[in-house]
């Protein structure tokens, strides 16, 4: 079975904080040009900082850009189920490849209230739809079990696991295992090569945006069967992960490294993390040291 590698994609920003398309379009390119596909308004794409209008120009913008090159992911997940059903009609009609949706953020709920949202989404769109796990930011947590319910919908074609632990990632691939049609993306960065090995369809990485070559180079490497150099791949995205995170909160340190390699990216929406001189020199002394800026 093909493995496949996604980003999830930032959105570029003037210096008015206006979505810059331009730039956008570029970032776009960079990944089509290497075979990674695209998860579009995510955690790294300030999603939860786009009107609802900029999330649809945005998609159409990134659909249109692919082409149908690579495929595109986007994350209609809002806190509250009536409005990202609006978003999911919405990206249904641009004719993304597939859905993903957030749990909710601000609300809590219970697991029989996130089986009743998933649903709802699933059923009111003709594109698959994909559970988009990440507790630490929405403090919302999809157990195992409450998954493997949802597997059983015909329209839920998986989830993006971005909670970081590998005893989840191994509940939830054992639901791939035993139910046809119900995929596993892996989002921890250090847990690429490993997820792959352990029956993932693949990745859904923030540092792709940074090392979209290397990220690459692990899912084509393990695809052509080549361990060796698919785990030398993963030692060296590593490398860059550990260093480079340990600087602050992921997202904005992956906004903040592309910027120190292509000011055209712009600064997230405010009040996330402004590039500023100090953090910049440690960023630049990293990515040098990986080989991403001449010294």
């Amino acid at each position: 079975m093909t493995k496949f590698a996604y980003v999830a994609f930032v959105t570029c920003f003037n210096e008015d904080e206006t979505i810059n398309f331009d730039a956008t379009r570029a970032q776009v390119r960079r990944h089509i040009a290497v075979g990674n596909n695209i998860l579009c308004a995510g955690t790294n794409g300030d999603f939860s900082a786009l009107t609802f209008d900029e999330k649809v120009k945005l998609t159409e913008a990134v659909v249109d850009e692919v082409a149908g090159k690579v495929k595109v992911i986007v994350n209609a997940g809002m806190p509250a189920t009536f409005g990202t059903v609006k978003f999911a009609r919405e990206f249904d009609r641009i004719g993304v490849d597939d859905i993903a949706v957030i749990t909710p953020f601000f609300i809590s709920c219970t697991q029989d209230g996130l089986e009743r949202r998933f649903k709802t989404v699933a059923d009111a769109v003709k594109m698959p739809v994909y559970l988009y796990d990440i507790p630490a930011r929405t403090q919302n947590h999809i157990e195992p079990e409450t998954a493997r319910a949802l597997a059983a919908h015909g329209n839920i074609a998986g989830i993006k696991d971005s909670g970081g632990k590998q005893d989840t990632l191994e509940a939830y691939m054992a639901i791939g295992r035993e139910v046809d049609g119900f995929d596993v993306y892996s989002g921890p960065d250090h847990l690429v090569h490993w997820a792959l090995q352990n029956g993932a369809a693949g990745c859904i990485s923030d540092l792709g945006n940074v090392l979209p070559d290397v990220l690459a180079r692990i899912v084509s490497c393990f695809n052509a069967g080549d361990e060796v150099a698919a785990a030398a791949a993963q030692e060296a995205f590593t490398a860059m992960r550990v260093d480079l995170y340990a600087l602050g909160f992921p997202p904005a340190m992956v906004k903040c490294a592309l910027w120190v390699m292509d000011h055209s990216v712009g600064a997230s929406r405010q009040p996330a993390l402004l590039p500023n001189p100090e953090q910049d020199a440690q960023i630049r002394a990293i990515l040098e040291k990986h080989g991403r800026l001449s010294a």
